[in-house]
């Protein structure tokens, strides 16, 4: 069969290698891709969000699937443009995939059907948001309700801070029309935790768990970036945590949005955090996370494209998903800078340490193949993966990978999946 990828990130790589090992596949497509997904996929530049040219691109080449990895397009309702065509596409339609598109959504949702999750306020005018901070307890967290590149999140700790927050997003549109509704959520303490699981529009199966890092600096200082390194499975994620979660979270969630007439067919990443009141939601995704794909499908035993046609065709509840018992580390290597301000177009080196070399990965996110050789293009760069027996060796494996690889103004966090150690 013939696959096209949609997308352009580390996520994309970490999909189109897993479909690249299935035996069902002849050809893999990608719009638009980049310098590493062409190296095993017919890349072509056009974008996430041109959906014309991409249905157009997928019936010229017979594709028989097409799986769509960014949040805009799905939110944007790529999946729904492609069915309409008479191609089968994995993904949430846009009328599920507003469960990630409005987080104004997803907290109204929780609320009617009791999942767990912070308590909270959502506004649409930022003088009724100001007033109501004047009796908000601190820290308190500020989400513009729109997709903002998992960015749009501010913790602050004062009561300065959130007015400013405010201001950002509502009124200097730091994000853009995500922040025309901002939601004021209680700051809940205690582990993260990520949990990719895949849907078929009433049955849930989860994958492995896995936590990212989303600030910037070591630490957890700095900006919020869109994840600068992963790790999983989570020494947190218990069986304990687990049952609870497949009971009062999962499959509520699933049910809830067939229930509402938004029956949902692809992955649902759950962003949880682990209270001394139990486990809560932070966020819905719908989609992959990134870089959490890069740690999750290298570790996915089953054939890829046999979970996504169980998710379209609504059969996954015959299918057992299975990982390896080992672990995995992703560290990002970023351009310097990152996420404000930074240069591209510096040469990469050390790309080809990674052939031939069972249990390491390097996945490309801001990267373009030119006539100097492969450069940098984006803030993020490269995902740089390894397994190992345990966590501990994993990581280890990923900062002896992440030597391997040069350019100019390379940085990277020194402390993914220290957590580990504490464990």
């Amino acid at each position: 069969m013939k696959v096209l990828i949609v997308g352009s990130g580390g996520r994309e790589h970490a999909i189109a290698l897993a479909v690249s090992k299935s035996p069902k596949v002849e050809k893999i497509y990608c719009c638009p891709g980049n310098a590493g997904i062409a190296r095993i996929a017919e890349c072509t530049d056009i974008k996430a969000m041109e959906f014309d040219k991409i249905v157009f691109h997928a019936k010229e080449k017979k594709v028989d699937l097409v799986i769509v990895g960014p949040d805009d397009p799905l939110v944007g309702g790529l999946v729904d443009a492609l069915e309409d065509a008479g191609i089968r596409a994995f993904g949430p339609r846009r009328n599920a995939a507003v469960i990630e598109g409005s987080k104004a959504f997803s907290k109204e949702l929780m609320k009617k059907y009791d999942i767990p999750t912070a308590q909270y306020a959502t506004f649409d005018n930022a003088a009724d948001a100001l007033k109501y901070l004047d009796s908000a307890k601190f820290p308190t967290v500020l989400k513009a309700d729109g997709l903002a590149l998992g960015k749009g999140v501010l913790i602050c700790n004062t009561l300065d801070e959130a007015r400013n927050g405010i201001k950002e997003i509502m009124l200097d549109k730091k994000f853009g029309t995500a922040g025309n509704k901002v939601v004021i959520e209680e700051f809940l303490e205690g582990r993260e935790v990520s949990v990719l699981t895949f849907c078929d529009g009433k049955t849930i199966k989860v994958m492995s768990s896995a936590q990212d890092h989303k600030r910037a600096l070591d630490n957890d200082e700095g900006l919020n970036t869109g994840g600068m390194g992963t790790f999983s499975p989570s020494p947190f994620y218990t069986k304990k945590v687990d049952d609870f979660c497949k009971k009062y979270i999962y499959k509520p969630t699933v049910d809830a949005m067939a229930a509402e007439g938004r029956p949902f067919k692809g992955v649902i990443f759950f962003g949880l955090m682990l209270t001394k009141d139990g486990p809560k939601v932070l966020e819905y995704n719908a989609r992959f996370g990134d870089p959490e794909a890069q740690v999750v499908l290298p570790r996915m035993k089953n054939d890829i494209i046999d979970v996504c046609e169980a998710c379209i065709d609504g059969t996954l509840s015959k299918l057992k998903l299975e990982f390896e018992d080992n672990a995995a580390v992703c560290v990002v290597l970023a351009s310097k800078g990152y996420p404000l301000k930074y240069e591209r177009g510096f040469v990469i080196k050390g790309l080809e340490s990674f052939d031939d070399r069972d249990g390491y990965y390097c996945f490309h996110a801001g990267t373009k193949k030119t006539t100097k050789g492969i450069v940098t293009n984006g803030g993020r760069v490269l995902g740089v993966t390894a397994k190992g027996e345990t966590l501990k060796k994993a990581r280890a494996n990923a900062y002896e990978a992440v030597k391997w690889i040069e350019f100019d103004n390379k940085y990277c966090r020194s402390d993914i999946g220290k957590a580990i150690d504490e464990a």
